[in-house]
């Protein structure tokens, strides 16, 4: 049996002739007949069985309590850094302002790692806390949010931020590199407004998260100073970038990925619940005080 042949009657059986008259024609273009006698549906057309795509539409805010009441209130993050902007943005926060920090990184480097970094990010929340706690335009803040990132090289203990130069860049790659490990602290503080106006006026808390980073130890000297050329990590403490093409030196994390970044969410949002709650609860006692006296 010759399968071409016959599937090619098969087609003929199907095809309408061009000599039928018009309504046989329209009958059989709307209804194809089975060598067996027995009427099949027309075949699909491809642009019925391949529907146009959609965009993904984006993902909901979370609608925890507290962020859907801060979502009314003013907002401010002290940090320039747009990949904090981009992390804390997953919380849908409309009112968020950036307002950075004047203040000078320069405390010294005696300190601990965790001392720091925690301190550096609580000089620069209560900088941006004293210049809009008065702002008659748009009021008080109900939350400032303010971070440090910084990197440590175990070996040499070195407090490793942004680098000066290219060949400072070079250098504090290569020591990443050499050492087996090394840590990425992230410090964040929350700072709220107190109704009450009790001493210091505010309420603060903070949190440090560390992660351990293992730099790939095969990474030649030629690559680092590829890395250094594209500029990518030059604002970046340690000298690079996890979110970007820096993740080609990197052979494992242990720990939070976007503390590495510059903003652990999970941490930043369990610290925001924290400081709400302290001010809801602040509010609370204030209401029952001013109705006692009344």
């Amino acid at each position: 049996m010759n399968i071409f042949r016959s599937a090619t009657s098969y087609v003929y059986n199907i095809i309408p002739s061009f000599q039928e008259d018009e309504d046989e024609t329209d009958n059989m273009s709307s209804q194809q007949t089975h060598p067996s006698g027995i009427p099949s549906d027309p075949p699909p057309s491809y642009e019925a069985s391949q529907p146009a795509s959609k965009p993904h539409p984006k993902p909901l805010p979370p609608s925890l309590p507290v962020l859907v009441s801060l979502r009314k209130k003013r907002v401010i993050l002290a940090s320039a850094s747009p990949r904090r902007k981009q992390i804390i943005a997953f919380l849908g926060l409309p009112n968020l302002e950036i307002i950075p920090s004047n203040t000078a990184e320069n405390l010294p480097k005696t300190l601990t790692p965790f001392e720091y970094v925690l301190e550096t990010a609580t000089e620069k929340g209560l900088a941006v806390y004293k210049q809009e706690i008065d702002n008659e335009v748009k009021g008080e803040p109900a939350l400032i949010l303010a971070a440090d990132t910084i990197v440590v090289n175990p070996e040499t203990g070195d407090i490793l931020e942004k680098p000066h130069s290219e060949a400072e860049h070079i250098s504090m790659l290569q020591g990443l590199r050499d050492a087996e490990d090394h840590k990425v602290y992230t410090a964040i503080v929350a700072i709220a407004p107190l109704e009450s106006a009790q001493a210091p006026g505010y309420a603060l808390e903070s949190v440090v998260e560390e992660t351990t980073v293992r730099f790939d130890p095969q990474i030649t000297d030629e690559l680092l100073l590829m890395y250094v050329r594209t500029r990518e990590g030059a604002d970046k403490a340690g000298g690079y970038g996890m979110q970007g093409l820096g993740s080609v030196l990197v052979e494992k994390i242990n720990g939070s990925y976007d503390n590495v970044i510059g903003l652990p969410l999970r941490a930043t949002l369990k610290l925001i619940e924290k400081i709400m709650t302290i001010a809801e609860e602040d509010a609370e006692i204030d209401h029952g005080a001013l109705a006692d006296d009344g």
